[in-house]
Protein backbone atom coordinates (compact mmCIF):
# COMPACT_ATOMS: atom_id res chain seq x y z
CA UNK A 1 0.00 0.00 0.00
CA UNK A 2 2.62 2.31 0.97
CA UNK A 3 4.31 1.46 -2.83
CA UNK A 4 0.99 2.18 -4.78
CA UNK A 5 0.32 5.57 -2.51
CA UNK A 6 4.26 6.71 -3.54
CA UNK A 7 3.45 6.35 -6.67
CA UNK A 8 0.47 8.32 -6.86
CA UNK A 9 2.00 11.09 -5.12
CA UNK A 10 4.21 11.10 -7.57
CA UNK A 11 2.06 11.03 -10.52
CA UNK A 12 0.09 14.05 -9.09
CA UNK A 13 3.33 16.14 -8.71
CA UNK A 14 4.50 15.61 -12.37
CA UNK A 15 0.81 16.19 -13.53
CA UNK A 16 0.95 19.54 -11.89
CA UNK A 17 4.12 20.36 -12.71
CA UNK A 18 4.02 19.93 -16.29
CA UNK A 19 0.29 20.26 -17.79
CA UNK A 20 0.15 22.56 -20.91
CA UNK A 21 2.52 24.39 -23.47
CA UNK A 22 4.59 23.44 -26.16
CA UNK A 23 6.87 20.14 -26.16
CA UNK A 24 9.62 19.07 -28.27
CA UNK A 25 11.01 15.88 -28.98
CA UNK A 26 7.31 14.36 -29.98
CA UNK A 27 8.85 11.61 -31.99
CA UNK A 28 9.12 9.70 -28.53
CA UNK A 29 5.19 9.58 -28.81
CA UNK A 30 5.02 7.56 -32.17
CA UNK A 31 3.92 3.96 -31.75
CA UNK A 32 6.90 1.92 -31.95
CA UNK A 33 5.31 -1.44 -33.28
CA UNK A 34 2.83 -2.81 -35.43
CA UNK A 35 0.77 -4.80 -32.67
CA UNK A 36 0.89 -1.31 -30.57
CA UNK A 37 -0.28 0.80 -33.73
CA UNK A 38 -2.95 -2.00 -34.50
CA UNK A 39 -4.59 -1.88 -30.98
CA UNK A 40 -4.74 1.78 -31.29
CA UNK A 41 -1.37 3.12 -30.39
CA UNK A 42 -1.31 3.50 -27.10
CA UNK A 43 -1.28 -0.10 -25.54
CA UNK A 44 0.92 -0.30 -22.29
CA UNK A 45 0.11 -3.92 -21.01
CA UNK A 46 0.89 -5.94 -23.24
CA UNK A 47 4.12 -8.38 -21.56
CA UNK A 48 4.78 -10.74 -24.73
CA UNK A 49 6.21 -7.86 -27.01
CA UNK A 50 9.94 -6.94 -26.60
CA UNK A 51 8.54 -3.42 -28.81
CA UNK A 52 6.36 -2.82 -25.33
CA UNK A 53 9.04 -1.61 -22.62
CA UNK A 54 9.87 1.14 -25.21
CA UNK A 55 6.62 2.95 -23.59
CA UNK A 56 6.29 1.15 -20.57
CA UNK A 57 9.83 -0.51 -18.90
CA UNK A 58 7.19 -2.37 -16.05
CA UNK A 59 6.94 -4.64 -18.92
CA UNK A 60 10.05 -6.11 -18.82
CA UNK A 61 10.47 -9.19 -17.99
CA UNK A 62 11.94 -12.67 -18.28
CA UNK A 63 10.12 -14.25 -20.88
CA UNK A 64 11.52 -11.28 -23.80
CA UNK A 65 15.20 -12.83 -22.88
CA UNK A 66 17.45 -12.40 -25.81
CA UNK A 67 13.99 -11.26 -28.17
CA UNK A 68 14.44 -8.74 -31.31
CA UNK A 69 12.31 -6.66 -32.33
CA UNK A 70 13.18 -4.55 -36.03
CA UNK A 71 10.56 -2.20 -36.77
CA UNK A 72 9.13 0.02 -39.72
CA UNK A 73 6.56 2.98 -40.16
CA UNK A 74 5.92 4.73 -42.97
CA UNK A 75 4.50 7.49 -41.29
CA UNK A 76 2.27 11.08 -42.28
CA UNK A 77 3.80 12.81 -45.30
CA UNK A 78 6.46 10.27 -46.03
CA UNK A 79 8.51 10.40 -43.00
CA UNK A 80 10.18 7.25 -42.23
CA UNK A 81 10.27 5.48 -38.77
CA UNK A 82 12.09 2.95 -37.36
CA UNK A 83 12.93 1.33 -33.96
CA UNK A 84 15.35 -1.14 -32.86
CA UNK A 85 14.17 -3.17 -29.41
CA UNK A 86 16.65 -6.23 -27.46
CA UNK A 87 16.34 -7.86 -24.33
CA UNK A 88 18.73 -9.51 -22.40
CA UNK A 89 18.89 -11.67 -19.40
CA UNK A 90 22.36 -10.74 -17.18
CA UNK A 91 21.58 -13.47 -14.79
CA UNK A 92 18.83 -15.16 -13.09
CA UNK A 93 18.97 -12.59 -10.23
CA UNK A 94 19.44 -9.30 -11.86
CA UNK A 95 17.04 -10.04 -14.13
CA UNK A 96 16.96 -8.83 -17.74
CA UNK A 97 17.60 -5.10 -19.16
CA UNK A 98 15.94 -4.01 -22.82
CA UNK A 99 17.76 -1.50 -25.15
CA UNK A 100 16.32 0.13 -27.69
CA UNK A 101 16.92 2.51 -30.66
CA UNK A 102 14.02 5.24 -32.22
CA UNK A 103 15.06 6.96 -35.81
CA UNK A 104 12.52 9.83 -37.25
CA UNK A 105 14.20 10.56 -40.83
CA UNK A 106 12.03 13.93 -42.08
CA UNK A 107 14.01 13.46 -45.68
CA UNK A 108 15.37 16.10 -47.27
CA UNK A 109 14.02 20.17 -47.55
CA UNK A 110 15.06 22.91 -49.97
CA UNK A 111 16.91 25.92 -48.48
CA UNK A 112 15.98 29.11 -49.16
CA UNK A 113 16.99 32.47 -48.52
CA UNK A 114 14.68 35.40 -47.55
CA UNK A 115 13.83 36.33 -51.13
CA UNK A 116 12.95 32.65 -52.43
CA UNK A 117 16.21 32.24 -53.83
CA UNK A 118 17.22 28.20 -53.45
CA UNK A 119 20.20 27.69 -51.82
CA UNK A 120 20.31 24.15 -51.09
CA UNK A 121 18.93 21.19 -49.48
CA UNK A 122 18.85 20.47 -45.82
CA UNK A 123 17.77 17.70 -43.73
CA UNK A 124 16.53 16.79 -40.63
CA UNK A 125 15.90 13.55 -38.04
CA UNK A 126 15.40 12.32 -34.32
CA UNK A 127 17.15 9.93 -32.85
CA UNK A 128 16.85 8.21 -29.00
CA UNK A 129 18.34 5.26 -27.39
CA UNK A 130 17.33 3.79 -24.19
CA UNK A 131 17.80 1.43 -21.69
CA UNK A 132 15.51 0.04 -19.51
CA UNK A 133 15.32 -2.51 -16.21
CA UNK A 134 12.24 -3.79 -14.70
CA UNK A 135 12.00 -5.49 -10.72
CA UNK A 136 9.50 -7.94 -9.61
CA UNK A 137 8.39 -6.42 -6.39
CA UNK A 138 8.77 -9.72 -3.60
CA UNK A 139 5.96 -11.80 -2.56
CA UNK A 140 3.61 -9.51 -4.98
CA UNK A 141 1.89 -9.66 -8.38
CA UNK A 142 3.53 -5.94 -8.79
CA UNK A 143 6.43 -5.36 -11.48
CA UNK A 144 8.24 -1.53 -11.47
CA UNK A 145 9.95 -0.41 -13.96
CA UNK A 146 12.36 2.54 -15.00
CA UNK A 147 13.82 3.74 -18.46
CA UNK A 148 16.31 5.84 -19.18
CA UNK A 149 16.69 8.21 -22.74
CA UNK A 150 19.40 9.90 -24.25
CA UNK A 151 17.25 12.30 -27.14
CA UNK A 152 19.23 13.96 -30.09
CA UNK A 153 17.03 16.19 -32.47
CA UNK A 154 19.21 17.92 -35.89
CA UNK A 155 17.64 20.28 -38.24
CA UNK A 156 19.84 21.74 -40.80
CA UNK A 157 22.72 22.86 -38.82
CA UNK A 158 20.96 23.48 -35.85
CA UNK A 159 20.45 20.48 -33.03
CA UNK A 160 18.97 19.67 -29.31
CA UNK A 161 20.18 16.89 -26.58
CA UNK A 162 17.66 15.95 -23.98
CA UNK A 163 17.29 13.35 -21.23
CA UNK A 164 14.31 11.88 -20.40
CA UNK A 165 12.95 8.60 -18.04
CA UNK A 166 9.93 6.77 -18.09
CA UNK A 167 8.64 5.10 -14.93
CA UNK A 168 5.87 1.85 -14.98
CA UNK A 169 3.68 -0.06 -12.83
CA UNK A 170 2.28 -3.37 -13.96
CA UNK A 171 0.02 -5.77 -11.75
CA UNK A 172 -0.44 -9.20 -13.20
CA UNK A 173 -1.79 -12.45 -11.89
CA UNK A 174 -0.95 -15.56 -13.69
CA UNK A 175 -4.43 -16.85 -12.69
CA UNK A 176 -6.39 -14.04 -13.45
CA UNK A 177 -7.51 -12.94 -17.05
CA UNK A 178 -6.34 -9.26 -16.23
CA UNK A 179 -3.62 -6.50 -16.33
CA UNK A 180 -3.00 -3.52 -15.27
CA UNK A 181 -0.51 -0.92 -15.57
CA UNK A 182 0.38 2.67 -15.01
CA UNK A 183 3.85 4.53 -16.71
CA UNK A 184 4.96 8.16 -16.73
CA UNK A 185 6.03 8.65 -20.01
CA UNK A 186 9.28 11.13 -20.66
CA UNK A 187 9.55 13.03 -17.91
CA UNK A 188 13.09 15.14 -19.00
CA UNK A 189 14.92 18.05 -19.70
CA UNK A 190 16.04 19.43 -22.89
CA UNK A 191 19.94 20.60 -22.20
CA UNK A 192 20.63 21.95 -25.12
CA UNK A 193 18.66 23.85 -27.39
CA UNK A 194 17.69 24.70 -30.81
CA UNK A 195 17.90 28.42 -31.06
CA UNK A 196 18.43 29.33 -27.17
CA UNK A 197 14.80 29.11 -26.43
CA UNK A 198 14.02 26.07 -23.50
CA UNK A 199 11.10 23.77 -24.40
CA UNK A 200 9.41 21.01 -22.59
CA UNK A 201 9.91 17.48 -23.19
CA UNK A 202 6.13 15.56 -23.72
CA UNK A 203 5.34 13.91 -20.42
CA UNK A 204 2.16 11.53 -20.81
CA UNK A 205 0.79 9.49 -18.31
CA UNK A 206 -1.23 6.47 -19.26
CA UNK A 207 -3.08 3.97 -17.26
CA UNK A 208 -4.03 0.72 -19.58
CA UNK A 209 -5.55 -2.68 -18.87
CA UNK A 210 -6.41 -5.56 -20.72
CA UNK A 211 -8.68 -8.69 -20.17
CA UNK A 212 -8.67 -12.43 -21.75
CA UNK A 213 -12.19 -13.54 -21.93
CA UNK A 214 -12.66 -16.90 -20.85
CA UNK A 215 -14.74 -18.82 -23.45
CA UNK A 216 -14.02 -16.64 -26.31
CA UNK A 217 -10.45 -15.82 -27.87
CA UNK A 218 -10.25 -12.87 -27.27
CA UNK A 219 -8.06 -10.04 -25.18
CA UNK A 220 -9.50 -6.46 -25.11
CA UNK A 221 -7.59 -3.34 -24.20
CA UNK A 222 -8.45 -0.06 -22.71
CA UNK A 223 -6.13 3.26 -22.34
CA UNK A 224 -6.61 6.34 -20.79
CA UNK A 225 -4.11 8.92 -22.10
CA UNK A 226 -2.79 12.03 -21.56
CA UNK A 227 -4.09 11.97 -17.77
CA UNK A 228 -1.68 14.73 -17.01
CA UNK A 229 -4.04 17.22 -18.63
CA UNK A 230 -7.42 16.70 -18.53
CA UNK A 231 -8.85 19.06 -21.32
CA UNK A 232 -6.93 18.00 -24.20
CA UNK A 233 -10.02 18.18 -26.56
CA UNK A 234 -9.35 20.81 -29.87
CA UNK A 235 -12.17 21.86 -32.03
CA UNK A 236 -11.81 20.05 -35.25
CA UNK A 237 -12.37 23.19 -37.69
CA UNK A 238 -14.74 20.82 -40.05
CA UNK A 239 -17.19 21.46 -37.54
CA UNK A 240 -17.73 24.97 -37.17
CA UNK A 241 -19.69 27.46 -39.15
CA UNK A 242 -20.24 30.71 -39.92
CA UNK A 243 -23.54 32.70 -39.11
CA UNK A 244 -25.57 35.51 -40.46
CA UNK A 245 -23.18 37.91 -39.18
CA UNK A 246 -19.77 35.91 -40.89
CA UNK A 247 -18.59 35.12 -37.38
CA UNK A 248 -17.05 31.56 -37.47
CA UNK A 249 -18.26 29.48 -34.50
CA UNK A 250 -16.24 26.52 -33.31
CA UNK A 251 -17.63 23.16 -32.10
CA UNK A 252 -18.76 23.15 -28.47
CA UNK A 253 -16.74 20.49 -27.02
CA UNK A 254 -18.66 19.20 -23.47
CA UNK A 255 -17.65 17.20 -20.87
CA UNK A 256 -18.66 13.44 -22.31
CA UNK A 257 -16.87 14.83 -25.66
CA UNK A 258 -13.64 15.59 -24.02
CA UNK A 259 -13.34 12.82 -21.30
CA UNK A 260 -13.65 10.11 -24.42
CA UNK A 261 -11.09 11.65 -26.06
CA UNK A 262 -8.70 9.94 -23.32
CA UNK A 263 -9.48 6.66 -24.21
CA UNK A 264 -8.07 4.12 -26.63
CA UNK A 265 -9.43 0.46 -27.28
CA UNK A 266 -8.50 -2.37 -28.81
CA UNK A 267 -8.87 -5.63 -29.45
CA UNK A 268 -7.09 -9.10 -29.74
CA UNK A 269 -8.47 -12.02 -31.78
CA UNK A 270 -6.98 -15.36 -31.36
CA UNK A 271 -4.16 -14.08 -29.26
CA UNK A 272 -2.73 -17.12 -28.09
CA UNK A 273 -2.50 -18.56 -32.09
CA UNK A 274 -0.18 -18.80 -34.95
CA UNK A 275 -2.26 -15.92 -36.80
CA UNK A 276 -4.01 -13.21 -34.82
CA UNK A 277 -6.50 -10.65 -35.88
CA UNK A 278 -5.95 -6.91 -34.31
CA UNK A 279 -8.45 -3.95 -34.25
CA UNK A 280 -7.98 -0.86 -32.52
CA UNK A 281 -9.76 2.76 -32.13
CA UNK A 282 -8.47 6.35 -30.99
CA UNK A 283 -11.09 8.06 -29.94
CA UNK A 284 -9.19 11.70 -29.75
CA UNK A 285 -7.87 10.91 -33.21
CA UNK A 286 -11.43 10.37 -34.81
CA UNK A 287 -12.75 13.31 -33.35
CA UNK A 288 -10.46 15.56 -34.36
CA UNK A 289 -9.75 14.38 -37.56
CA UNK A 290 -12.37 13.36 -39.03
CA UNK A 291 -14.93 15.25 -41.64
CA UNK A 292 -18.20 16.88 -41.12
CA UNK A 293 -19.59 15.28 -44.25
CA UNK A 294 -18.14 12.52 -45.19
CA UNK A 295 -16.88 8.79 -43.28
CA UNK A 296 -13.22 8.64 -43.51
CA UNK A 297 -12.74 5.74 -40.22
CA UNK A 298 -10.14 7.77 -38.62
CA UNK A 299 -9.06 6.49 -35.47
CA UNK A 300 -9.38 3.02 -36.69
CA UNK A 301 -6.46 0.43 -37.05
CA UNK A 302 -6.35 -3.04 -37.76
CA UNK A 303 -3.48 -5.68 -38.05
CA UNK A 304 -2.49 -8.93 -38.05
CA UNK A 305 0.14 -11.56 -36.68
CA UNK A 306 1.78 -14.16 -38.02
CA UNK A 307 4.44 -16.34 -35.84
CA UNK A 308 7.11 -19.00 -37.89
CA UNK A 309 8.40 -20.77 -35.10
CA UNK A 310 11.47 -18.19 -33.83
CA UNK A 311 10.05 -15.38 -36.02
CA UNK A 312 6.99 -13.28 -36.16
CA UNK A 313 5.59 -11.04 -38.21
CA UNK A 314 3.00 -8.17 -37.65
CA UNK A 315 1.39 -5.46 -39.87
CA UNK A 316 -0.83 -2.58 -38.90
CA UNK A 317 -2.57 -0.11 -40.81
CA UNK A 318 -3.78 2.99 -38.87
CA UNK A 319 -6.34 5.83 -40.77
CA UNK A 320 -5.51 9.06 -39.80
CA UNK A 321 -7.47 11.39 -42.32
CA UNK A 322 -8.82 10.78 -46.02
CA UNK A 323 -5.29 11.71 -47.40
CA UNK A 324 -3.19 10.07 -44.92
CA UNK A 325 -2.76 6.36 -44.07
CA UNK A 326 -0.03 4.28 -42.56
CA UNK A 327 1.32 1.11 -43.00
CA UNK A 328 3.63 -0.28 -40.18
CA UNK A 329 5.83 -3.34 -39.88
CA UNK A 330 7.20 -5.32 -37.12
CA UNK A 331 9.73 -8.27 -37.08
CA UNK A 332 10.23 -10.18 -34.16
CA UNK A 333 12.66 -13.15 -33.84
CA UNK A 334 14.18 -15.02 -30.69
CA UNK A 335 17.33 -15.81 -30.79
CA UNK A 336 17.19 -17.96 -27.32
CA UNK A 337 16.50 -21.33 -29.58
CA UNK A 338 13.86 -22.02 -27.45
Amino acid sequence: MKLILRILFFVSFVSFSQVGGESVYNFLNVPTSARQAALGGKVITLLDDVNQPLWNPATINIDLENQLAVNYLNYLTDIGYASVSYAYLVNRNFGVVQGGLTYANYGEFIEADETGIETGTFKAYDLALSIGYAYQVPFSNFSIGVNAKLINSVIQDYSSFGIATDLGIVYENDHQPYVFSLAIRNIGYQITTFDGEQEKVPLEILFGASYRLKNVPVRWYVTLDNLQKWNVAKPNPSNSFTDINGTVIEEEINFLDNTMRHFVVGAEFFPESLFNLRLGYNFRRAKELKLADARTFAGFSAGFGLQMRRVKLNYAFTKYHPAENTSTFSLQIDLSGR
